[in-house]
């Protein structure tokens, strides 16, 4: 059973940034797409961040666009079978517990992924 491992969440306030982790087993780093997903209490898992297995194109959710930018990105170290979402100027309502996941098909939709990990919160308030 392939297992991920995401670290990084925590507490910060509206306007901070915070780099999530998710470590891949190394056989399978650069065979599988990434797609990063984030539950709220009460609410269904939301596809959030996704990244091909090339790593050369992700696409991300229009919650976490920003008027001119991207307000999350993907990124990944190969030395290290890890990667990353990093999350800038956090709103309240990014708060969740976010999980990374790993599959074959790049995608937005969460039952494209087979393996995932255990899920990290991360909390925004003032």
């Amino acid at each position: 059973q392939l297992q991920l491992v995401e670290s990084g969440g925590g507490f910060v306030q509206p306007g901070e940034s915070l780099r999530l982790s998710c470590a891949v087993p190394e056989f399978t780093f650069d065979r599988c797409a990434i797609g990063w997903f984030r539950q709220a209490p009460g609410k269904e898992r939301e596809g959030v961040s996704c990244v091909s297995s090339s790593r050369l194109t992700q696409n991300h959710a229009d919650s976490v666009k920003g008027r001119f930018t991207v307000r999350f990105t993907v990124s990944g170290d190969n030395a290290k079978n890890t990667v990353y979402l990093q999350m800038n100027s956090l709103k309240p309502e990014d708060t969740a517990v976010y999980y990374c996941a790993a599959g074959g098909i790049y995608s937005s939709y969460s039952y494209n992924y087979d393996y995932w990990g255990q899920g990290t919160q991360v909390t925004v308030s003032s």
